[in-house]
């Protein structure tokens, strides 16, 4: 069986900040280590990512025991925003009319009548369906210093949408971040970048036969 989605837009918005070197000659770089419970392989893969862009543009990430010249820092967060919506519905045009299974706030449910109006520009009566909708708030944070501490790269990607999966936005979000590298600085933009879905295999097993 083949499992695959729809492709997806990511829009975000990216502000960067650089002081970037002409004559630089070295890129040569290594992660900030991550602080206490930052130190997942989630964002150990995020890193993946960045060195994957980072690659791109001509930097190598060094090898245990080389000296880098510049150290490249990560932050990331996702708060959940959720959302209560109204949505008249025709009780008509459903499986069934009357008492039902309805979503009630934040999420919890229970048995019950829905409640009815009447809505004169209709053809007959209505019932709201509450509904909780999630939007995602994320931001990217990747910075670039030398090894003396001077700041050379700061970039903040921004991005809210309807994905509840990090993991499926955060590749179009590393790759907001360096789109242009190192761009105008101090110049708001608006990144849009189109994530293609993946296709995978999944072996369904027949049940086995009874006696």
């Amino acid at each position: 069986m083949l499992l695959s989605g729809c492709a997806t837009t990511i829009h975000s918005d990216v502000t960067a900040f650089n002081d970037w070197p002409a004559d630089i000659q070295d890129k040569s770089f290594a992660f900030e280590a991550p602080q206490g419970a930052d130190d997942t392989l989630e964002y150990r893969n995020y890193q993946v990512l960045v060195a994957g862009e980072l690659g791109k543009l001509g930097f190598h990430q060094v090898t245990d025991g080389q000296q880098p010249k510049l150290l490249v820092g990560m932050k990331y967060f996702t708060i959940d925003h959720p959302v209560r919506v109204l949505q008249a519905e025709d009780p008509f045009m459903g499986p069934y009319w009357g008492p039902g299974y309805g979503r009630y706030a934040w999420g919890y449910s229970r048995w019950g009548y829905r409640p009815f109006f009447y809505d004169p520009y209709r053809f007959g009566p209505s019932y709201l369906e509450e509904r909780i909708k999630h939007q995602y708030q994320r931001q990217l944070r990747v910075t670039i210093n030398n090894v003396s501490g001077r700041k050379l790269y700061d970039v903040t990607v921004q991005n809210t949408s309807g994905v509840q999966a990090t993991p499926h936005v955060m590749p179009a979000l590393v790759q907001s971040a360096f789109t242009g590298f190192p761009g105008q600085n101090g110049v708001p933009r608006t990144i849009d970048i189109t994530i293609e879905p993946k296709t995978e295999t999944v072996e369904v097993k027949a049940p086995p036969k009874a006696g």
